[in-house]
């Protein structure tokens, strides 16, 4: 194979992975909750957990403590910019010590990995869960943190609490030499770079997740103003209530 037809193949096998990612996003909501805009409910906003750092070559994640705290300040400041359009009372957690803030830290982390979980075995319908293949037809979207949301900080004032999660690995120089040299050679698609973001709202009394957003190739630089802005545009696309958001069927939405 010549060097032009070479770099046609990776071109197209680019392309496809572009087409996979993007395909990857999936809001989803519990069936019968709805909440109107300025419904006199009060969410209760947990401070948004925030992992950045590098892809190395053999794909492991470096954290990277300045990009975080970069990174962290610019999600804050835009989220903050964004809870007036969110069309109910959002209110930011009470600051927790000792136990109170490690069971936020358990929570927010069982968060993410139900989010994932609901990626994998839920929108992805050919690897659904024993327990969900029942919703094939029915598109029925039920997933829990279970009642001991309601022992959180915060919760006995609130209805629902919104969960944020942000993890962006940024491809490395050898990651991204590794990614065109595997497509030029044997044809390999290898990814570079990790975007994922998730945001739930989850009922305080019962732990049920009513409304997710999952995006595992989310777009924005989040080490900057403008992509932070970007990116909490996406994750809070389609929130419930939101001003700016037309109605939202109660069903999974592919």
């Amino acid at each position: 194979m010549g060097m032009k037809a070479r770099l046609a193949a990776a071109m197209m096998l680019a392309a496809l992975v572009a087409q996979t990612a993007a395909a990857q996003e999936h809001t989803a909501v519990k069936a019968g909750f709805t909440l109107p805009a300025h419904s006199g409910k009060k969410i209760l906003l947990f401070r948004p957990t925030v992992r950045v750092g590098a892809q190395s070559t053999g794909g492991l994640f470096e954290p990277n403590g300045d990009w975080t705290d970069q990174a962290r300040a610019n999600l804050e400041s835009a989220l903050a910019a964004r809870q007036a359009a969110l069309g109910n009372t959002v209110v930011a957690a009470p600051a927790a010590l000792g136990d109170e803030a490690r069971l936020v830290e358990e929570y927010q982390s069982l968060f993410g990995a139900l989010s994932q979980a609901v990626i994998e075995y839920q929108f992805f319908r050919g690897n659904r869960l024993p327990t969900k293949k029942k919703d094939n037809k029915a598109g029925v979207f039920d997933w829990s943190l279970g009642s001991g949301v309601a022992a959180l900080p915060g919760a006995k004032d609130a209805d629902y609490a919104l969960f944020l999660y942000n993890k962006d690995a940024y491809g490395s120089t050898g990651r991204k030499v590794l990614q065109v040299l595997a497509l030029l050679g044997p044809g390999i698609a290898i990814k570079s770079g990790e975007h994922a973001g998730f945001a739930g709202l989850v009922d305080l009394k019962t732990g049920d997740v009513l409304w997710l957003n999952a995006d595992m190739a989310m777009g924005g630089d989040v080490r900057t103003a403008d992509g932070a802005q970007k990116r909490v545009g996406q994750l809070l696309e389609e929130f419930p209530g939101s001003d700016a958001t037309p109605a939202i069927p109660a069903a999974t939405k592919r």
